[in-house]
Formats: C-alpha cells, sequence, structure tokens
C-alpha cells in the first residue's frame, strides 16, 4: 500500500471508530492522535537508519510537545492503528502494536525489564490484533496480550493473556471475553471500516 492508500486508511479508521468524527478535512485538522500515528511512522522509519536515531528521537518529543502524546520511534505499530482523544499516552521503545488495535487516553505501554537485562532488550508489551485498552490502563513488561482482547480502564496488566482475553482490575486478571462485551468494548460501529470514504 502507497503512502496515499496508508493515509486514506487510517482517516477511515479515525472515522469509523469516532461516531463523533464529522468529515475527513476534521479529522485530518483536528485528530491529535492521527497526528502522532503519522510522524511516529516518519520517525520509525529514521529511527532504522543508525545515524538518523538521535533526528527521531528529537522529532517525537517535538509530536509530544504537540499532542501529549508519546511514541518511542523504535516502537513497531500495526495498520488501522487508533488512538482516540490521546492525551497522555505512551508508547515505548520495544512495544509491538498489532493491527485493528485501539487505545485510549493516558495509556501506557511501559517497561520492565529484570535487573542486568542487555541494553536493547524486550522489555515493553505486544498487543495483538484487534486489542482494545481503555483509559488510564498500564500494560508493563515483555508480555504479549492475545488478538481481539480488552483491557479495561485503568486496569494494571503485568501477565500476558490469551486471545479474547478481557482484562480488568489492579493487578489485571484476565477473564475470558463474551461477544457481547466484545462488541461493547469496541462498539458495533468499529467492525465495518470503509477505506473509500
Amino acid at each position: 500500500m502507497g503512502i496515499l492508500g496508508r493515509l486514506r486508511e487510517d482517516i477511515a479508521t479515525a472515522r469509523s471508530h469516532d461516531p463523533a468524527a464529522r468529515s475527513r478535512i476534521e479529522i485530518v485538522l483536528a485528530y491529535s492522535g492521527l497526528h502522532a500515528i503519522w510522524a511516529h511512522r516518519l520517525a520509525h522509519r529514521m529511527w532504522q537508519v543508525t545515524v538518523l536515531r538521535l533526528p527521531a528521537r528529537v522529532l517525537s518529543q517535538l509530536v509530544r510537545f504537540l499532542t501529549g502524546i508519546e511514541i518511542h520511534p523504535g516502537a513497531t505499530i500495526g495498520r488501522r492503528f487508533f488512538i482516540d482523544h490521546g492525551m497522555g499516552v505512551v508508547i515505548g521503545e520495544t512495544a509491538i502494536v498489532g493491527d485493528d488495535v485501539m487505545l485510549y487516553h493516558g495509556v501506557t505501554l511501559g517497561g520492565k525489564a529484570p535487573r542486568g537485562a542487555p541494553r536493547g532488550a524486550k522489555r515493553h508489551p505486544t498487543l495483538g490484533d484487534g486489542v482494545t485498552v481503555g483509559a488510564g490502563a498500564k500494560v508493563l513488561g515483555d508480555i504479549e496480550v492475545g488478538s481481539g482482547s480488552a483491557i479495561g480502564a485503568n486496569a494494571v496488566v503485568t501477565r500476558g493473556a490469551p486471545p479474547h482475553s478481557l482484562l480488568v482490575g489492579i493487578p489485571a486478571v484476565a477473564k475470558p471475553l463474551s461477544p457481547a462485551t466484545a462488541d461493547a468494548a469496541r462498539g458495533m460501529h468499529d467492525w465495518h471500516v470503509d477505506f473509500h470514504i
């Protein structure tokens, strides 16, 4: 998919996830989560070139200043990723975020490494495809949250969970996610994305 196709897909994703979105132009101009994602894509490409790592970090910090969303340029982000509201979101360097993931404001995908771990070791979470993370949730350490899972608002997740789990509480406890709960977590309007709007 080319750059314009990816931009259209991002705009369509924002529109499908936010029933308050009135137009594509509003999304392009006023959605800080989208701005942070677009800047991250550039910073991530820069991060792949060793001599551009410092400029990539500076870009990510500038975007943090402008949007309130901090995504380390080393983080790997999938397609159709959406950050709703966005303020206070932090995504660490070794985080991996699958396709069709949605985060609400105040989410941290944070690091937790054992003492003596080598520099550059994986220390941030992996979110499978279709995961929804509620406002204020903290997902910490090199853990994996399976595809189709939902993490409740303000949950503190320090252990991985299988696909289609509901994680709630401090510390979070994983339970099977029923289809009705999954629909409520993501909103029925999220399941059908028209990329040709």
